[in-house]
């Protein structure tokens, strides 16, 4: 059987991740970001990549990777989704890494070892809402360059190579440099989405099977997505709990009113249900199940309208503090509803699970 505990290895993991981002990422310096015109923290990047080897949890150690696994992670994806942290890790250390990892060859095995370093930082040139095995777009391959436009591009402005999927089958990789990446109107802007436009940018064969690089790719960021949904939701659901300790109205604390008990308890039960999920797609990634695609569904169709339920709970209990721009519960709202389109929506994914174990889907 299964054991989805928490190691004592992930409990130590997690708590360095805590410390790191509890000292370098904070509410007011996240919120001052997302004003500014750089998102992205490139010295926290810095910190979890370099110095703590985060970026290459999920690359072989031949490669310069920790040879970890999906469980790990996923335990810094829950301390990333707690602070709603402005870093490309699901999409570099994770997308983009996985799309390197169903390729061989010489090209391939470099990016690997360069994003595993954290130096260089990749992004997978899909639509942030392809959901895994969905149809997506692709761009001409002519002449050994790109020609074509690609949309909802999610951390491209903070990429330094593109994996690019081209009509031809193949997946190519493009530096940034060599094309055009112009925001988009992001409502999450701690990690904003571009279009990129490749006007003949040179590029180099990663891949003849996009497909299925791309679908391995969305595949372990739908199921690790919903451990950041899951920090996500268990940092507001805590922080909602201290504040309605802490508040009074009519000389008593806010959070003693038996209504607010109730709608506290079912919440606590949505993310403990969160919880289960996220951790079971985590393992079966993992251990390379044959129920991975199952155990994604799950999760992916369970945690996104919980995040989101979380948020949209914590920002009405905060009543009229949690409606300021200063209070950091905005953040958390942004992202649960951004990350609920990501890799899929909840209705995509029971589809799919509907699919996966042969049973018809409701009708919406």
């Amino acid at each position: 059987m299964t054991d989805l505990l928490y190691t004592e290895e992930e409990e130590a993991l997690r708590a360095a991740v805590r410390d790191l981002l509890t000292d370098h990422c904070d509410a007011p310096g996240v919120i001052a970001r997302t004003e500014s015109g750089t998102p992205h923290d490139p010295a926290l990047w810095k910190s979890l990549s370099a110095a703590m080897g985060l970026a290459g949890l999920l690359v072989p150690e031949a490669q310069g990777g920790q040879g970890a696994t999906h469980r790990e992670v996923a335990v810094v994806l829950e301390e990333l989704g707690r602070a709603v942290a402005p870093v490309p890790y699901l999409t570099s250390a994770v997308v983009a890494t996985e799309a390197l990892l169903a390729c061989e060859g010489e090209e391939s095995a470099r990016l690997l070892t360069a994003l595993a370093s954290g130096r260089t930082v990749g992004a997978l040139a899909v639509s942030f809402a392809t959901a895994p095995g969905a149809p997506f777009k692709a761009v001409r391959h002519e002449g050994g360059a790109l020609h074509g436009e690609l949309t909802g591009i999610a951390d491209a402005a903070a990429a330094d190579v593109l994996l690019v999927p081209a009509e031809d089958g193949a997946l190519y990789a493009v530096d940034v440099g060599a094309v055009t990446v112009t925001p988009q109107v992001s409502l999450d802007l701690t990690r904003p989405v571009a279009t990129v436009t490749f006007d003949g940018a040179p590029a180099r064969r990663v891949t003849s099977d996009a497909p299925a690089a791309v679908r391995r790719a969305l595949r372990a960021g739908a199921g690790l997505l919903a451990s950041e949904q899951l920090g996500l939701a268990d940092w507001t659901l805590t922080e909602t709990v201290r504040y309605l300790k802490e508040r009074k109205q009519f000389n008593r604390p806010v959070g003693g009113f038996q209504a607010l008990k109730h709608r506290l308890a079912q919440l606590w039960l949505e993310v403990v249900n969160t919880r289960a999920a996220a951790r079971n797609a985590a393992d079966a990634l993992a251990t390379g199940s044959e129920e991975a695609d199952v155990a994604v569904a799950v999760a992916q169709a369970y945690a996104a309208p919980v995040a989101v339920h979380a948020a949209e709970e914590a920002l009405q209990l905060h009543a009229g503090i949690g409606m300021t721009w200063e209070h950091p519960v905005h953040l958390y709202l942004k992202r649960a509803k951004a990350d609920s389109i990501a890799y899929g929506t909840a209705g995509a994914h029971r589809e799919a699970l509907a699919a996966l174990v042969d049973l018809q889907a409701p009708t919406r």
